[in-house]
């Protein structure tokens, strides 16, 4: 695969995608020096600080590794996943195990961070997630899923909030489904409702104990129908 010049913009992302595509290709195998980069830059019709960038890329992917005084070396031909990549990859078990340890402490952070603005919105959401019965399967799931955001969000811990984040495009998907497999909705639509409204007095009243130990005894009921799966 020859490299050639680019078309204009967006340039580093071609010149990343180029040299990536050298390296999985074979051309250029592990352990191998990449052309410096004045070389490159006049062989992709681009700039040294394009190239730079495009090589910081191709590292972070896990493909390249810039070795003091002797330039750039290919390390592997595959790059390496990201997280939400991994995420989408795994079990919806794995997923829901780990979900289970970070709202968990959540929910008792929340009953002892909670502000009034939470207050009301968790007693919004909660109320969105009795509303959703009406709904479908995946309506229900994202009322679901908004409550639960609304009690990390109330934790005021902004790494819980991202770590929480980037659980849910996996949640949903394995949510949906076990609504659909399991058929659950039809004899109780509002499914769940009585554990989350006591959620939602033990964070009210501040019972961080209450509050973490409902939490967890509703996520492990559901963790229990995915294992049946």
């Amino acid at each position: 695969m020859p490299l050639g010049a680019l078309r204009p913009s967006p340039l580093v992302e071609q010149a990343t995608q180029h040299l990536r595509d050298q390296i999985t290709g074979g051309q250029w195998p592990v352990g191998t020096k990449l052309p410096a980069e004045t070389a490159l830059a006049k062989t992709l019709g681009v700039g040294r600080s394009t190239v730079r960038e495009a090589l910081r890329a191709l590292a972070g992917a896990g493909l390249v590794q810039a070795r003091q005084g002797a330039g750039v070396f290919v390390i592997a031909t595959e790059p390496e996943e990201d997280w939400p990549t991994r995420l989408r990859r795994a079990a919806v078990t794995d997923v829901y195990e780990v979900r289970m340890l970070v709202e968990v402490q959540a929910a008792r952070l929340a009953a002892q961070r909670r502000t009034k603005v939470d207050l009301v919105a968790m007693r919004a959401a909660l109320e969105a997630r009795r509303a959703a019965a009406a709904g479908d399967d995946a309506a229900f799931v994202d009322a679901d899923i908004a409550l639960h955001t609304a009690v990390v969000t109330a934790a005021h811990n902004p790494v819980l909030s991202e770590l929480f984040a980037e659980f849910v495009p996996a949640l949903r998907t394995g949510l949906i489904d076990l609504m659909d497999i399991l058929d659950l909705r039809t004899h109780e639509p509002q499914d769940g409702d009585e554990a989350h409204e006591a959620l939602m007095a033990a964070v009210e009243r501040g019972d961080a104990d209450t509050a973490s130990r409902t939490l967890q005894a509703e996520l492990e009921g559901t963790l229990a129908r995915l294992y049946r799966l």
